[in-house]
């Protein structure tokens, strides 16, 4: 990558998303990504499938063996491999799974903030932090404001 296209590049995020043992991921999902990033949205950088075992070890899963359902071209995910996910990134994300339970980690680029991040970082600007809020902690909060709202 030349500094050129790392100047370029929006910010990057992961996601791990876990799928309960009794409801395997069947593909449903993947035409929402894929729509992303045919919009410019995202970039794939990244997608890897995992599954813990009862006995708590790790084990990657080839996307053609995931056993998804449908019409589903699969081939802008298998393809996804940058290097950014690696076996120590894998295993962290493992530490967040309930055994028997399988999980998709993605590494995407947010492409639609990449302008405005590569003008910050001209100016010298960088970025600090960053997080997100729980679905759940948002619906919490919410749950609280609304008998006063009343």
């Amino acid at each position: 990558m030349t500094e050129t296209d790392i100047d370029a590049l929006g910010p990057v995020d992961y996601l791990v998303i876990e799928f309960p043992a009794d409801r395997p991921p069947d593909g449903s999902a993947l035409p929402l990504l894929r729509d992303l990033v045919e919009r410019g949205i995202i970039r794939v950088l990244d997608l890897a499938f995992v599954r813990k075992d009862a006995d708590g070890s790790l084990a990657g899963i080839d996307i053609a063996d995931m056993g998804l359902e449908g019409d589903l071209d699969i081939t802008l995910f298998a393809e996804a491999g940058s290097g950014l996910l690696d076996e120590a990134d894998r295993s962290e994300a493992a530490g967040v799974l309930e055994p028997g339970c399988s999980a998709a980690i993605l590494v995407y680029e947010n492409r639609w903030a990449a302008p405005f991040a590569s003008a910050l970082r001209r100016k010298g600007a960088q970025l600090v932090a960053s997080g997100r809020i729980p679905m759940q902690s948002l619906l919490s909060s919410l749950e609280l404001l609304e008998p006063e709202s009343r």
